[in-house]
């Protein structure tokens, strides 16, 4: 597991977590790296994917509102052309 650092400057804060949640934090990162810099590394995925879900939701009720026009222009098109036959 690799976990990037950023070169934004860092705040040291303190939080509090369940011990099974501990528990865990600390087995994925061993000896190797540090529970800041798992800890960090999921909050920015996190931010990412909730950015991500906000963009596709609003793209989604684009489309939708695009569709329903079309679908209309789509209904009258189809109408005329069965009206000449």
């Amino acid at each position: 597991m690799s976990l990037p650092q950023h070169s934004c400057m860092k705040k040291r804060i303190s939080i509090t977590l369940s011990s099974d949640v501990l528990e865990k934090v600390d087995r994925l990162v061993g000896s190797k790296y540090s529970r800041s810099a798992l800890i960090e590394r999921v909050l920015r995925l996190y931010f990412r994917e909730t950015s991500r879900r906000k963009i596709h939701a609003s793209d989604l009720e684009r489309i939708n509102a695009a569709a329903s026009r079309l679908n209309l222009e789509a209904e009258d098109v189809l109408t005329y052309q069965a009206s000449k036959d």
